[in-house]
């Protein structure tokens, strides 16, 4: 009787001006059950390709993203450890930066956001006209249902990504705070 085996790898590494991008790679497949009593030596071979080819799919994703010239230099960056798996692929947040869509720093857990992150989306919101420190929490509200205050650090990225699109002209800062689409 086959046995199935479920193998996953999640990769979240930081950018500069408080970013970050994410890749997930999860496959399973059968083998053999009689592995397990007769040649647990060839399971765990299968384990560690498993493991091999999820590493390798995650390495080369982050790559993908990486911007620019700096790509080389981040790219070791991606042959760390891995964290269990959180989503079935990297999720966009909508610039071309990955994140999880668990909101979330980690398995069960939210980490709020660094005062350097709060630092930053005050500083970026400044710079942008008509939204000021002041109108940032009504951002975050429309985005995460909280304020600025209490968001974890990963939300924290997605709203310094929002800032940046905004900034940029690439998305639209009135139906934003509408609660319009970008």
């Amino acid at each position: 009787m086959p046995l199935k085996l479920n193998v996953g790898l999640s990769k979240k590494i930081g950018l500069p001006d408080y970013g970050s991008i994410g890749a997930t790679c999860a496959v399973e497949l059968e083998v053999d059950s009689s592995l397990l009593q007769g040649d647990l030596e060839a399971f765990h071979r299968h384990v560690r390709n498993a493991y091999a080819a999820c590493r390798q799919a995650v390495q080369d994703e982050l790559a993908r993203h990486q911007p620019g010239p700096a790509a080389a230099g981040n790219a070791s960056l991606a042959s760390g450890q891995a964290t269990p798996p959180a989503a079935a692929a990297p999720k966009s947040s909508g610039n071309g930066s990955q994140t999880q869509a668990s909101g979330q720093d980690g398995p069960g857990r939210a980490q709020g956001a660094s005062e350097k992150q709060q630092t930053y989306l005050r500083q970026l919101a400044g710079q942008i006209k008509g939204l000021g420190v002041r109108r940032l929490d009504t951002v975050a509200l429309r985005m995460f249902g909280k304020p600025v205050a209490v968001i974890s650090s990963l939300q924290a990225s997605s709203l310094i990504d929002t800032l940046k699109a905004i900034k940029a002209g690439e998305i639209d800062l009135e139906r934003t705070l509408s609660g319009g689409a970008p």
